[in-house]
């Protein structure tokens, strides 16, 4: 009962995580224009954002050593609830990018910790359940979305009621760490080596998606006489076909196997970008914002899963558990990385025109294809994360 208990209570922390995100970043346009900011001061505070954001992962890889990814969850859930009513009712710039700054570090703290409940949870389960955990942060950025779609004619300071979700989920009933004998916990060796074609794959990964929750909605509303209501409507579009592939992710990696599935996307994906890239109308921008998502929906959650296999081997279950946090919270590094790419590089790149922002990830995507190679099993990363130390 314990099990399911926290099963749920994580799926509903990725749900939050994904609904806050994309209702913060569908809300762009409106923050650039309540603040009367660029293009590039927007990229600017994304990359403070993200920068905070890997400090806040950072954190979380230190104390997950000697704390539990309960814990950590908790306080970053708060940290969130905190930042996003600060940054919604900002009486000045300044506020909202000290807001956003604030969220930056929730951010990377709850991104790290949601997925070391959701890797010890598989391992209780003993098969696959990751693309359903990303399945539900898919579907929280959804509600997100769909939030700004339906509060567009309210003021900007109305989006300040999600603030309310992370603050009860924060005392949802986590999984709790068998913590052990401390002196073995605490002694966490943290391989590295091994993790890092599958980071970047993750990279790529990441790179795409945030482009999309970024600066989709900017792209709509630069390129084309897009009416303002259907700004969301291109991440949303993303997002429902993302999580519907990762909904439907289990069978089909037991079906195909992970590197057919992620091969097979990766082009797909590119084509999808090329089809925003090249899109004459909004309405076939969304179209492929759509395709895209179904193409890399499955990227994060295979490489969150293979993470966990490097960190794990014939441990007492303390440290098991404490390597496999370790090893996550230094793993989502990656994500950040991506992140950097797709919201500083996308708009920066992209200042003239969001058009030749988004045809740097179309091209880039495909590095998928030669890296999926690498999240097929072998022993040498079962032997590899009984290292001492790759690091």
């Amino acid at each position: 009962m314990q099990i399911s208990r926290a099963r749920a209570a994580t799926a509903a922390a990725f749900l939050t995580q994904g609904m806050v995100l994309l209702s913060l970043t569908t809300r762009l346009p409106d923050f650039q224009d309540q603040w009367h900011l660029s293009d590039v001061e927007i990229s600017l505070i994304l990359l403070m954002m993200i920068l905070l954001a890997g400090a806040g992962s950072v954190v979380a890889e230190t104390l997950a050593k000697r704390r539990d990814s309960a814990l950590l969850l908790r306080v970053g859930l708060l940290v969130v609830a905190v930042s996003v009513a600060a940054l919604c009712l900002a009486p000045s710039a300044a506020v909202y990018v000290a807001g956003v700054g604030a969220y930056g570090l929730g951010l990377g703290v709850v991104d790290a910790s949601t997925n070391m409940q959701a890797v010890a949870i598989e391992h209780r389960y003993e098969r696959p359940i990751l693309p359903s955990f990303h399945g539900a942060w898919t579907l929280g950025g959804v509600f997100g979305a769909g939030l700004t779609f339906a509060m567009s004619h309210l003021p900007l300071e109305a989006a300040a009621v999600v603030a309310v979700v992370p603050l009860v989920v924060a005392f949802a009933p986590f999984l709790p760490r068998d913590h052990g004998p401390t002196e073995l916990a605490s002694k966490v060796a943290v391989p590295w080596r091994p993790i890092v074609l599958v980071g970047v794959a993750m990279v790529l990964f990441y790179m795409v998606d945030t482009a999309v929750q970024t600066w989709s909605p900017l792209f709509l509303e630069h390129e084309f006489d897009t009416p303002k209501r259907y700004f969301s409507l291109a991440a949303l579009a993303y997002l429902l076909v993302s999580g519907a592939v990762r909904l439907a992710g289990d069978r089909l990696v037991a079906r195909f196997g992970a590197v057919l599935v992620l091969r097979v996307g990766a082009v797909i994906g590119s084509a999808a970008l090329a089809v925003v890239v090249f899109s004459p109308t909004w309405q076939v921008a969304v179209v492929g914002f759509a395709v895209l998502g179904g193409g890399v929906a499955v990227v994060a959650p295979l490489s969150f899963s293979a993470a966990a296999k490097i960190a794990g081997g014939d441990f007492a279950p303390a440290v098991r558990q404490a390597r496999v946090d370790a090893v996550i919270a230094r793993f989502n590094q990656f994500n950040y990385v991506g992140a950097l790419l797709g919201s500083v590089m996308t708009g920066l790149v992209g200042a003239g025109s969001l058009r030749i922002g988004f045809a740097v990830p179309m091209v880039l995507v495909l590095g998928i294809v030669p890296l999926a190679a690498a999240f097929a099993p072998t022993v040498t990363s079962t032997v590899s994360a009984r290292q001492p130390s790759a690091s």
